[in-house]
């Protein structure tokens, strides 16, 4: 016997809406508002300078070729301007040769206090410098400060060098590392970012990069903050204008060619939450330093993170089938926590999907379900549910009631 509503002692699909006001919320979460809208790399040129930038807020300006603020956490985009086209990186790009350094540290195939000997192309390197002596030998320690802190791009050779053995082999292992990490719009050419026609990244790789900086190496990340260094008797101090100038602010990396302009990729925490921003395209220092500014401390001022359900909070009663409890409940089990726009919490819909009713046995930590956020200008996110208690199965004399009742009421 069948109904539309399925065969008759067959678990039958569940589609429960929790309104938002239920769950204390009423908003849109702060995400890729403008993700059908995302650029291809190389399929349009660049918007002007002075256009302006996508937010779930509405258009804001930006005098910034490109842009990107992400929160840290969840991940959400909070403002994006041709985030996802391909450009000139500049010393910026170190951010990817410290990664390489600081995972080659993290797996003990190098250390600290390893000395590194400087050629003669280290020595002879143009642009910023941390002025290394040719046919010396200088500790990896003092030369990611030097890379950190100084942006010596005769660092970046001699670390370069004493990992492949070239630099062009050092290239390759960035490129490796790359693919890992998923940055797929970046090619390294260079372990300083000198111009090259084919050295590339884009505003979302720099900032999946310095997730993973952050996440992967906080023990090294705090060089980052580190406001100068003094080698050779020559003290320089950290060109990042946001540290000392915005609260929170501990990282990351400047970087100017002509051909790029002026840019940052800069990060700050306050409290728990942390946001990484990436500019570049700027005109002058000036801009550089009152763009990344204004444009954390908007990041900060219009967002939030709201806890929607903690892991073991219970999202759902689902009833059970011949079990030894009624019900059993449905946890996330891990945080759910969005970004979501100050006093602009609507249009937030939270769907539980799960088969009802859910046959016994049930195993605690078993995926019974899918919790699906979504609403206007709200990525979908789906969070598995899971069992968040042990439900035996009923014997044999205990089932009989339950089955004859099921099938006569044909539920």
């Amino acid at each position: 016997m069948a109904d539309d509503r399925g065969v008759v002692g067959m678990p039958k699909r569940r589609d429960v809406i929790v309104a938002a006001a239920a769950i204390g919320l009423s908003g849109g979460m702060a995400g890729d508002a403008a993700a059908q809208a995302r650029q291809r790399p190389g399929r349009t040129p660049p918007p002007p300078p002075g256009s302006p930038a996508s937010t779930p807020l509405g258009p804001v300006d930006t005098i910034a070729r490109q842009a990107l603020i992400i929160d840290a956490d969840t991940g959400a985009t909070l403002l994006e301007k041709a985030a996802d086209d391909r450009m000139p990186p500049s010393s910026m790009s170190k951010l990817m040769t410290m990664y390489a350094v600081f995972d080659l540290l993290k797996q003990g195939r190098l250390t600290m206090e390893q000395e590194l000997p400087v050629s003669e192309r280290a020595w002879r390197m143009g642009g910023s410098k941390m002025f290394v002596q040719i046919g010396t030998s200088v500790k990896v320690g003092d030369l990611i400060r030097g890379v950190i802190v100084q942006s010596g791009n005769d660092a970046c050779i001699v670390l370069a060098e004493g990992i492949s053995g070239s630099e062009t082999q050092f290239a390759e292992l960035l490129n490796e590392y790359g693919r890992k990490l998923g940055l797929n719009n970046s090619s390294f050419r260079n372990a300083t970012g000198w111009p090259d026609p084919e050295h590339r990244m884009t505003c979302r790789d720099l900032a999946t990069l310095s997730r993973h900086i952050i996440n992967d190496f906080p023990e090294y990340f705090r060089t980052y903050s580190e406001r100068s260094f003094r080698y050779h008797d020559i003290n320089q101090e950290n060109r990042n204008p946001l540290l000392g100038r915005v609260a929170g602010a501990d990282g990351l990396k400047t970087g100017h060619t002509e051909e790029a302009g002026y840019g940052l990729t800069g990060t700050a925490k306050r409290g728990d939450r942390r946001l990484i921003l990436v500019v570049n395209g700027l005109g002058s220092m000036a801009q550089r330093r009152e763009e990344t500014e204004r444009l954390m401390e908007w990041g900060f001022r219009e967002f939030e993170n709201v806890a929607l359900f903690r892991a073991s909070d219970t999202v759902e009663e689902a009833p059970v089938y011949l079990g030894e409890r009624v019900n059993v409940p449905l946890v996330g089990g891990r945080d759910v926590v969005l970004t979501l726009p100050r006093q602009w919490r609507r249009n937030l819909q939270v769907k539980v999907h799960y088969a009802s009713p859910i046959p016994a046995p049930v195993a605690k930590g078993q995926e019974l379900g899918r919790m699906e956020v979504s609403g206007a200008g709200v990525p979908p996110m789906s969070v598995p549910l899971l069992a968040g208690a042990d439900v035996g199965r009923l014997g044999l004399i205990p089932r009989i009631p339950a089955v004859i009742g099921r099938l006569v009421g044909g539920a």
